[in-house]
């Protein structure tokens, strides 16, 4: 069952639910994808499922773990090009899943013990609330699922946010 977003809660609670849902529909759309398939090319940009999940888990850190000065896992590509947007050779469907997975759990830590007025300092060097950081990944991580959602209606017809 997909998480919901309470209708009575704190804000907080509410900014952190909305974002696991989110996530969750993003795990959702690579779900039963072969290597081949993750991998497909069905846009211009070059924009493919398994990118956009490595790209997410990539900006999790970012934005939710860097920012507020905790500790990232070594990364082994460069996220500031587009090497954090598609999938290397050796990367699987499930490898990267399960770096999702961590960036995620990094990304909860944060959000768990920090007050949603607490500031760290983005990558560009401005000061950001977590609040701001965790509005700015609510919408990032919506936005790459209506990209996933897109994509894989192209590949197989599966449509909407979560499983029914």
């Amino acid at each position: 069952m997909a998480t919901v977003v309470p209708y009575e809660g704190s804000e907080k609670e509410s900014l952190r639910a909305s974002l696991t849902r989110h996530c969750e529909a993003v795990a959702w759309k690579l779900e039963g994808l072969g290597e081949e398939q993750a991998r497909r090319v069905l846009v211009p940009s070059g924009t493919n499922p398994v990118g956009l999940v490595k790209h997410l888990a990539s900006v999790h850190y970012g934005w939710l773990v860097s920012t507020f000065g905790r500790e990232v896992e070594p990364l082994w590509f460069d996220p500031f090009t587009d090497e954090d947007s598609y999938a290397f050779e050796d990367e699987t469907v499930e490898s990267v899943l399960a770096f999702y997975g961590r960036a995620r759990a990094a990304a909860d830590r944060t959000i768990e013990e920090l007050d949603l007025d607490a500031t760290g300092t983005a990558w560009h060097g401005a000061t950001v609330s977590l609040r701001w950081a965790l509005i700015r990944m609510v919408e990032e991580t919506a936005r790459h699922a209506g990209h996933l959602d897109i994509l894989r209606e192209l590949i197989d017809g599966r449509t909407g946010d979560h499983q029914r």
